[in-house]
């Protein structure tokens, strides 16, 4: 999810192994390629910049554009810290509502990322408002990660993943923090990320009440 997920910016979990020098590498040349891309979208729109101009941008060869980013959405929608929502969330206490587990995990995750992370942050909620194609395919990164945030509720509840109540609250975090970052988006950087997240899921947490 473009939300929770791709917020997460961590640069490892908690006790994780620091990666070995090739994975490194790896981890290197995809921020290469996406911060090449980042200021190309910036500078000519996001429709008028092609992949063999990120390529270039990034010194690397357009079929290494597309061996760590099989499409351009792809660009603005991946990032190595894909896996850090899970664990976070794994780690909170089993009988925690869900909306606290998630403010906790994000919030945390917020306070670890660099003035650099948040600024691309920005321009990923704005591609994500203006641009059709990528709009898309954050629907279908949301439905995975509402998929894993069932599965989790459902071994916190003893219900079974599709249970209607179960999947209403999985989308409800989850909807409720995009619309916290597409606010912040709109504002910008300098805006308070961590206050928009609480005032959000002080909504959720307080019934949906005004």
């Amino acid at each position: 999810m473009v939300t929770a997920r791709r917020s997460a910016s961590a640069s490892a979990a908690p006790g994780a192994p620091r990666p070995g020098l090739r994975e490194r590498k790896k981890m290197q040349t995809r921020q290469a390629i996406r911060r090449a891309a980042y200021r190309l979208f910036e500078e000519r729109g996001y429709d008028a910049t092609p992949i063999d101009q990120i390529a270039e941008a990034a010194d690397v060869s357009p079929s290494t554009v597309f061996r760590y980013f099989p499409t351009k959405e792809d660009i603005v929608l991946t990032d190595e810290y894909d896996t850090l929502l899970e664990a976070g969330l794994r780690a909170r206490p089993a009988d925690e509502p869900m909306v606290e587990s998630m403010r906790h995990v994000t919030v945390e995750a917020l306070a670890e990322i660099t003035a650099d992370d948040r600024t691309e942050l920005v321009q990923r909620m704005r591609l994500v408002r203006e641009v059709p194609a990528i709009r898309g395919r954050t629907a279908e990164n949301t439905a995975r990660d509402a998929e894993m945030i069932s599965a989790l509720l459902a071994e916190r509840s003893g219900r079974t993943a599709d249970d209607l109540e179960v999947r209403v609250i999985s989308a409800a975090v989850l909807a409720a923090l995009q619309e916290a970052l597409l606010r912040w988006g709109e504002a910008g950087p300098d805006a308070d990320l961590e206050a928009l997240v609480h005032r959000t899921m002080d909504v959720l947490g307080r019934g949906l009440t005004l």
